[in-house]
């Protein structure tokens, strides 16, 4: 019995587990990232969270929520390049985002605004036509476009966030890549309504806690999608 109960205090000693400081700084490296991103975001969206909360239907407001959507893409290229810096396991500083939403902004709502427009022509459609005999064959034909436009715009800012540019052809190239890497879209595709669909229930709580760690795996998707190469020089 004795020998027993020493096995299952040496078997129970085993067992413990104690958390290397590497893994802990590895841990607090992660939340750092998610927490400078989530303010990042709110900080540089502040006008469209201004006007959602005067508008709960910002679709009816086209001419409002328009250029507030386009300057989306600078906060999330922003965050995109954040990560990039980070690496593995840095941290940098809360200063290094907004650098990045400065040194990105035009290249970035270059890259934003045909897919975007694209989007929205599509959602257009979908509502215009939906009502109409036309609308069983083309309304299908609408919405995957505007899905395809949006993702692809998620891809083109992760590629402009990393390069710095909008690199000739990347307009076509994107939505390829998109279409080609479809179970890494299909993840893309997945965590966005989710996180879309969680904001939407809880504001504050979602976007206090969501956007870095959708983005964080947005990040890692489309760096699996090698597109395109910075013309030399």
């Amino acid at each position: 019995m004795a020998g027993r109960a020493t096995t299952a205090s040496a078997t129970g000693a085993r067992l413990r587990l104690n958390v290397a400081y590497s893994s802990w700084d590895l841990i607090w490296s992660h939340v750092h990232r998610i927490l400078v991103i989530n303010l990042g975001i709110a900080a540089a969206n502040l006008p469209l969270l201004a006007a959602l909360q005067l508008h709960h239907h910002p679709w009816r407001h086209p001419l409002l929520f328009g250029p507030l959507l386009l300057l989306t893409g600078p906060s999330l290229a922003a965050a995109f390049a954040y990560l990039d810096e980070a690496g593995g396991s840095g941290q940098p500083p809360v200063r290094a985002y907004f650098r990045a939403y400065a040194r990105l902004f035009r290249p970035a709502l270059l890259a934003s605004s045909p897919y975007l427009l694209a989007a929205g022509v599509a959602v257009a459609d979908v509502v215009m036509l939906r009502t109409t005999p036309l609308g069983p064959p083309l309304v299908p034909m609408a919405a995957v476009v505007a899905v395809l436009a949006l993702l692809s715009h998620v891809v083109s800012l992760a590629h402009v966030a990393r390069h710095g540019i909008v690199a000739r052809g990347a307009f076509l190239l994107v939505p390829f890549a998109v279409v080609r890497h479809w179970f890494l879209t299909l993840v893309n595709l997945v965590l966005l309504s989710a996180g879309l669909l969680l904001v939407n229930q809880a504001p504050l709580l979602g976007l206090a806690v969501l956007p870095g760690c959708v983005l964080s795996v947005l990040w890692h998707n489309c760096r699996s999608m090698p597109l395109l190469t910075p013309p030399p020089g």
